[in-house]
């Protein structure tokens, strides 16, 4: 399978090498008027950014090198280390764990990492694959984690480190970065993972790769694969009880339940919601060897969920990722989830808002988007505030199940969904279950209108249902391709078919408007409606936009 998604990958960067542009990058400085600019609509108030960033450059001073020979005690060197030390080990050599990251005094960095990582991995910005693993020093356990922290434990940065259970062996959390601390000043950080290789035991299973339970926490150019379970979620990164900032960049995350996710477990911090998250130029998949009916299929039902779900989120931003291959099993197949969720009924406050979702690619999958305005078992907060744009979807539906493009049940507030293009096989965006959706707009985007369309539980395609959950929302500028003038707002425009939208050349994964589209100037200040894929590509985590 991941020799499949390469040979994917490296036909589409043919045509990625054409897309060359600038784009608007955000970040904890950006304004997000800015970030959006011309043709933001005033209609949802815009989500904040987040505030403070994880800074993962290199700028440390090394003081000494602790070398562990094979076979050596690296716990004793974790206990001796000062900040400012390198911890060096044999590389290919194996170390078996428990090991525990212990709380030092100052602030410089303790670096793990291997005696020749410099020469044998690839350069910094550059994700790693699991052919490295040669290359890398191996930690391992039989019981536990591979990594636990300490209260308070700060300032560790593991460079080109494997990370395993011992073989034949599950593991709960491959690394436990903080778990049920009840003081935010007791949990973990500046903790830092680069270009290192995690993974589970490819027929046991782990459950969870990283418990981000920390705060200043990256995972930057790494792979994470093989994390998964039957009868139980699994993650590549989960965190619930740490406040962050967190960044995770530049990597290859694989799981069966969620390949990412925020909450999903009650803090055991008084008010804490993970916050100040950063997800770019990253790669969420789910090999098909773990989907039954597949031709790849190994024959083990893992749970299959989604590819990335807030439950417990504030400030996020997720921009430049590919996410694919998602499909109903334990789940209805919707790949994102913005669903909040007061997951064992202690904690009111959780709440999903401020997120935004932008300039990525999502593929072959069953359905793409559901929002989830207020926790339908337990009390939560409302969401709000979640900007939906400038992303693809496509091959949305069809074989891979549901069909379904954007969900939002239960009474959202402030959600914009904005110059997106859409392939899906149903529904266009479907509203309802209970409280109507305020502050919602939906403009300068490209999609199917199929069967219904925009649609809500118990009414009619379009005006009723826009009536009934979405008073007062702003729909404008979007090509409904198949749908019926007299259903929608006026200010819209409904080609007939696919062909009539123009698009250069959907069969290659080329959804620009060609110079003959006589929609091409239909967007805001006579741009192009749809997404701009030259923003899309800008991304290396997004190497093209062709669909298998």
């Amino acid at each position: 399978m991941r020799r499949r998604m390469r040979t994917i990958l490296t036909i589409a960067a043919a045509a990625a090498m054409c897309l060359a542009a600038s784009i608007p990058r955000f970040s904890s400085g950006d304004s997000t008027a800015g970030a959006f600019g011309p043709g933001s609509s005033p209609g949802a108030r815009p989500p904040e950014p987040p505030r403070q960033n994880v800074d993962t450059s290199e700028a440390f001073q090394r003081q000494r090198t602790i070398r562990v020979p094979v076979h050596g005690d690296l716990q004793e060197a974790l206990d001796q280390a000062s900040p400012g030390d390198v911890i060096a080990l044999e590389d290919g050599a194996t170390y078996e764990g428990s090991f525990r990251l212990p709380r030092k005094q100052g602030s410089g960095w303790i670096v793990i990492t291997g005696t020749s990582s410099d020469a044998r991995l690839p350069p910094p910005g550059q994700r790693v694959n699991p052919s490295h693993a040669t290359a890398m020093p191996k930690l391992v356990a039989s019981s536990g984690s591979v990594i636990v922290t300490e209260p308070a434990a700060h300032h560790y940065r593991f460079v080109g480190i494997e990370f395993g259970p011992a073989r034949g062996t599950f593991l709960r959390d491959l690394v436990q970065l903080g778990l049920n601390h009840t003081d935010v000043d007791a949990v973990p950080h500046h903790i830092i993972f680069d270009r290192c290789y995690l993974h589970g035991d490819p027929q046991k299973g782990t459950r969870r790769g990283i418990a981000m339970n920390s705060g200043s926490t990256a995972v930057i150019d790494s792979y994470l694969s093989d994390f998964k379970e039957a009868g139980a979620d699994s993650q590549a990164i989960a965190g619930w009880n740490g406040p962050g900032p967190f960044k995770i960049s530049n990597s290859f995350l694989e799981a069966a339940g969620e390949n990412v996710l925020f909450g999903g477990a009650d803090p055991s911090i008084p008010d804490l919601v993970p916050a100040d998250i950063e997800i770019r130029g990253n790669h969420l998949a789910k090999p098909l060897r773990w989907r039954a009916g597949s031709r790849d299929f190994e024959g083990t039902q893992w749970s299959v969920k989604n590819l990335f779900e807030l439950k417990n989120a504030r400030r996020v931003i997720v921009e430049g990722n590919i996410f694919e291959y998602n499909w109903p099993q334990s789940q209805n197949g919707f790949a994102i989830l913005f669903t909040v969720r007061n997951q064992d009924g202690a904690a009111p406050w959780s709440v999903v808002e401020d997120v935004i979702f932008a300039n990525n690619v999502v593929r072959h999958v069953a359905s793409a988007i559901n929002v989830l305005g207020r926790d339908d078992i337990h009390p939560s907060r409302r969401t709000a505030r979640i900007a939906i744009r400038n992303n693809l979807f496509v091959d949305v539906g069809g074989q891979w199940g549901g069909g379904r493009l954007f969900q939002l049940l239960d009474g959202t507030s402030d959600i914009s969904i904005d110059r997106n293009t859409a392939l899906q096989s149903d529904t266009l965006l479907f509203g309802g279950d209970h409280a109507p959706h305020t502050g919602f707009v939906f403009q300068d985007n490209i999609a199917l209108h199929n069967r219904y369309g925009i649609i809500g539980s118990g009414t009619a395609t379009g005006r009723p249902s826009l009536d009934r959950y979405f008073p007062g929302a702003l729909i404008r500028r979007n090509l409904i391709v198949g749908g019926r003038p007299e259903q929608y707002p006026s200010g819209n425009f409904f080609p007939a078919s696919i062909e009539q939208v123009g698009f250069v050349s959907p069969q290659a994964g080329n959804y620009r408007l060609a110079a003959s589209s006589s929609f091409r100037h239909a967007g805001p200040d006579g741009r192009e409606p749809g997404a701009d894929l030259d923003a899309i590509a800008r991304f290396d985590a997004v190497p093209a936009t062709k669909t298998r």
